[in-house]
């Protein structure tokens, strides 16, 4: 295990993982914040067996509300710019998207070390991203390109970068896999922590469960994020839980409740497991409360279930973008025309990955066969026939 996984981290990777994913702070010429930092008040936390959680008051520097506002910016965008391909015809298959919960993984990323991993489910497209795959290698996977970041093989669902382990199309599978990568941080000794997401659709799923025993058995520097955003397909929690306070659902393992709709929370929630997880006391259960604009996919309207009025109000009210916005501009800790500055930025950068995206060609059928095993030891591989093998062949290089 100590060798595979960073292994097939590398080669998952691919040659996609760019600078250009990490956030550029653009500094306006004409109108500059007036402050350097402010300090927020954070919505209460709710605790399971802990005496002591996050904190409930943050600082921000002016420099952290700008990077924090282009990454939100971003994976909207991203995600926008994922829906009109699908509606062209051009992404195939499944696409799930994350507007409205991008407060979650923002928070989360800002908080994480180099050290840490990440695995979720398949609504992924904006994780990637964060965890260091440029625009391009998102949407060109999205499309099935081969400059995606797992050369276009793996779709929306399946997308891979450095120490972030997909996109899983299996409900709550992914859950009992976070738990393998706490255990292999334990095992190396290299103080990292893992963190597995899963929806509220899946919290019932028994192997969750499973791997709650096993990570508080061995103590594993696990956290479980349950991103609940109220339904999961088209099934509202209140129907489909018995108990709806999933950072209780642990049982024996702690837990805590955060606002996921407000990135400043989602942070120092992050920061309070990594510190808590990492010092040996094992694993946590957070649930971050969201919501999501779209349906559950692409085929799904997402009106069926709720009414119009009801996402209508989540937008006005609570949006994880523009309540950030306000904040952060109502503090002084930036001006509008720098955050002007940066929407028109991000909106040329990903309708720039876009168009790109749709003139990459696709891999050759030669890559069927293609980095099937790492240090393989034969190389025919099996194909649709027995007497019709396959080469295998090494198509990203590893060291």
């Amino acid at each position: 295990m100590s060798k595979l996984i960073p292994s097939a981290a590398k080669l998952l990777s691919g040659a996609t993982v760019s600078k250009a994913a990490a956030p550029a702070v653009v500094a306006s010429k004409t109108n500059y914040s007036t402050k350097s930092e402010s300090t927020f008040e954070i919505k209460p936390y709710k605790l399971h067996k802990l005496d002591k959680g996050p904190a409930t008051s943050a600082t921000l520097t002016a420099e952290d509300a700008l990077q924090l506002y282009e990454k939100l910016a971003v994976l909207r965008r991203i995600e926008t710019a994922s829906g009109n391909l699908y509606k062209e015809k051009i992404i195939r298959g499944f696409c799930h998207l994350y507007s409205g919960q991008e407060a979650v993984a923002v928070g989360m990323r800002a908080a994480l070390r180099d050290v840490d991993s990440v695995i979720t489910a398949y609504r992924c497209h904006g994780w990637t991203y964060l965890m260091g795959v440029s625009v391009l290698g998102v949407l060109s996977e999205l499309t099935g390109r081969r400059t995606g970041c797992s050369r276009g093989k793996g779709g929306s669902m399946h997308l891979y970068g450095r120490n972030f382990y997909g996109g899983n199309g299996i409900v709550g599978a992914q859950v009992p896999l976070g738990a393998g990568l706490a255990f292999a941080h334990k095992y190396r000794g290299d103080g990292g922590v893992a963190f597995a997401l899963y929806g509220d659709g899946a919290a019932n799923q028994g192997q969750l469960f499973e791997a709650y025993n096993m990570a508080k058995l061995w103590d594993l520097p696990c956290v479980f994020v349950c991103e609940n955003n109220g339904y999961g397909m088209g099934t509202s929690v209140d129907r489909s839980s018995a108990s709806t306070e999933y950072f209780s659902r642990g049982d024996y393992v702690p837990g805590i409740w955060v606002d996921g709709m407000d990135v400043i929370a989602t942070r120092e929630a992050t920061r309070y497991a990594i510190d808590y997880c990492s010092s040996g006391k094992g694993p946590l259960v957070m649930e971050m409360e969201t919501y999501r604009y779209s349906g559950h996919s692409m085929s799904d309207p997402g009106t069926s279930y709720r009414t119009r009025d009801e996402v209508q109000e989540v937008r006005q009210t609570r949006d994880p973008i523009t309540s950030f916005k306000e904040k952060i501009i109502t503090s002084e800790l930036v001006t509008p025309d720098q955050l002007k500055e940066i929407d028109t930025k991000v909106r040329k950068e990903v309708d720039e990955a876009t168009k790109q995206a749709k003139v990459e060609a696709e891999v050759g059928p030669e890559e069927l066969a293609g980095d099937i095993y790492y240090n393989n030891l034969e190389n025919v591989i099996r194909g649709i026939h027995p007497a019709a093998p396959l080469q295998h062949v090494e198509v990203v290089p590893r060291n």
